[in-house]
């Protein structure tokens, strides 16, 4: 009889048969972890956020922990990917909802030409003043107000105290950036010449008329060194951000009410930029973002700060 050579783990080397045991164990072992498991199982039931992972209900539209949108729409125009409330794509600088004027918010069936509220039309606006299609009340390019509402409001936030005093300073800072400033004691004493020599001459004129009171020559304007001018310059800006700040959009219900009031308290004479709440992104004007509801404010912008605007790339 031949001799059974089978391998016993058991029986033919040590610890065989603790590795027999270890071996069943592992193949009774589940191929997923607990973990991800009970995600698998989460997941099935509702739907995860693509930013943060926390799983909301089926039906929801937001995150419950960050706030973010669970699905990305599309832009009907190009087909980017957009947030599912957005009402205008920065992508391809169209206003995409058929059903909400962009002029003053109403809604509409999606078929008229004109809106029913204000009359304007669905194919956009050309602006008397620069010739640019506008989608919205103002225009993006020069801020000129296109509708009797958008006249309105302008007109109303022009009344009010701090539109006023952002004028002033607007004013006050662009005659400062037009002035030249003297580099030398010998520029002082120029202007004192000029002055009094603009003042016999006129003096000389009169007597000629046969005039006993010849009008005072206009005065030189004040002319500062170039430190004096640019203290006088960060004055002002200073002023005027903090005017901005006070006067910063707060979220609201309708991004076109959001465009509108705030390009009706834009003001002129200084170089402007809108940081809307959305992305935190410069843009030219709230025209250019997708979700101003959201909120914003204009800032003074410095120099060489044009590239950072995102929508003047278009």
């Amino acid at each position: 009889m031949a001799e059974d050579t089978t391998l016993r783990p058991t029986q033919d080397y040590p610890g065989a048969e603790q590795l027999a045991k270890r071996e069943e164990l592992v193949r009774e072992l589940p191929t997923d972890s607990p973990y991800e498991t009970q995600t698998a199982v989460q997941t099935a039931q509702g739907v995860a956020c693509p930013f943060c992972g926390t799983v909301n209900d089926a039906d929801a539209v937001f995150c419950l922990a960050c706030g973010k949108p669970l699905r990305m729409g599309a832009c009907p125009n190009c087909g980017s990917e957009i947030d599912p409330d957005a009402d205008f794509c920065e992508v391809c600088h169209h206003y995409i909802k058929s059903d909400v004027c962009s002029f003053c918010g109403a809604l509409l069936t999606g078929a008229e030409a004109y809106c029913p509220e204000c009359g304007s039309p669905r194919g956009g606006i050309v602006c008397p003043t620069c010739r640019t299609l506008n989608d919205f009340a103002f225009c993006k390019q020069c801020g000129t107000p296109l509708t009797e509402e958008a006249r309105q409001l302008q007109e109303e936030l022009r009344q009010r105290p701090d539109y006023q005093e952002l004028t002033r300073l607007a004013r006050e800072y662009e005659d400062l950036t037009l002035q030249v400033p003297f580099s030398s004691e010998r520029d002082y004493v120029r202007d004192q010449r000029n002055q009094k020599l603009r003042e016999h001459v006129l003096m000389l004129l009169a007597q000629d008329k046969g005039d006993p009171n010849p009008p005072p020559a206009p005065p030189v304007p004040h002319r500062m060194s170039k430190e004096e001018l640019q203290k006088q310059k960060e004055d002002r800006l200073q002023k005027l951000s903090e005017i901005l700040d006070s006067m910063a959009l707060p979220p609201v219900p309708s991004p076109v009410k959001a465009r509108n009031y705030a390009m009706a308290q834009k003001p002129i004479g200084v170089r402007l930029a809108w940081v809307c709440n959305y992305k935190q992104a410069l843009h030219s004007s709230p025209c250019g973002c997708a979700k101003p509801q959201l909120g914003g404010k204009w800032v003074i912008l410095g120099k060489n700060s044009k590239t950072e605007i995102k929508d003047d790339k278009q």
